[in-house]
């Protein structure tokens, strides 16, 4: 038997603790049942607190990669993750604009969990000019919201970013100050949908990762965007209620929840 899985091909940041970039993307799509490709956009020095150093990769290295897998795959959908200089945006949107009608999830990830600046206002710039008008769905946290649309009221940001291009902008709220957490979904000129879950109780390692991960699988499985959030939601959910300390610093999600025996 040789079942189809679906391949999502990642450009993401490499994460020597594990917690997040690629090696949450490789969690994430194995536990979706996709293949995952990938293309490391920068080398970090990052411990479970906090990057301390990052590396980027030379942008016609990732163009080469990129187009080598393309040559050889039929590619379901982009994750694009930690980008961290505007030659590396540049090498991104070289790709994109050859394959169209592949759809595009950016996590745009702009601080690290611990707090360090991944991003400079070039690379913001080229992010909202040339990779917004080319993604299908963008899952900024609400800081990140602010930051690419230059506006404080996350409503307003939602919007802005759809007019920048987005088909859908998921803002989530974990790192506002509310009771629980309230995602927000814009699409279409308004805000499509609310959801509201549990806020959990410790800090994570690689969680907006893992969200737009499982949305750009379950894109690929063929669900609509608009399902493919809501599920990816949950999924994120219960892996962060599942989560390990696997350093002295955040939890890292548990992506194979499902896999453990509750016994």
């Amino acid at each position: 038997m040789n079942p189809h899985r679906p391949i999502v091909l990642s450009f993401s940041g490499h994460d020597p603790s594990g917690g997040a970039g690629i090696q949450a993307d490789i969690e994430t799509l194995a536990s979706h049942q996709c293949h995952s490709a990938s293309v490391i956009t920068a080398l970090t020095e990052q411990d479970s607190h906090n990057v301390k150093r990052l590396i980027p990769q030379a942008s016609e290295n990732i163009i080469s990669q990129a187009q080598t897998l393309l040559d050889d795959m039929e590619v379901d959908a982009f994750k694009i993750g930690l980008i961290g200089q505007h030659e590396t945006a540049l090498a991104i949107y070289a790709i994109l604009k050859q394959y169209p009608h592949i759809p595009v999830i950016l996590d745009p990830v702009l601080a690290a969990g611990g707090g360090a600046d991944l991003t400079n206002d070039r690379l913001v710039a080229t992010i909202v000019d040339l990779l917004l008008p080319c993604t299908t769905v963008l899952t900024p946290n609400s800081n990140e919201a602010r930051i690419l649309a230059n506006l404080d009221d996350l409503e307003e940001c939602g919007l802005s970013l759809l007019e920048a291009g987005c088909e859908y902008v998921l803002v989530t709220g974990t790192h506002e100050t509310t009771p629980s957490v309230q995602n927000q979904l814009f699409h279409d000129e308004r805000c499509w949908e609310t959801y509201t879950w549990e806020r959990l109780p410790e800090s994570y390692h690689g969680s907006g990762c893992t969200l737009a991960t499982s949305i750009a699988a379950l894109i690929a499985h063929g669900l609509s965007p608009v399902q493919a959030v809501l599920e990816a939601q949950e999924y994120t959910w219960n892996s962060l209620n599942a989560a390990y300390r696997a350093g002295k610093g955040q939890h890292n999600p548990n992506r194979f929840f499902w896999m453990e025996d509750d016994a």
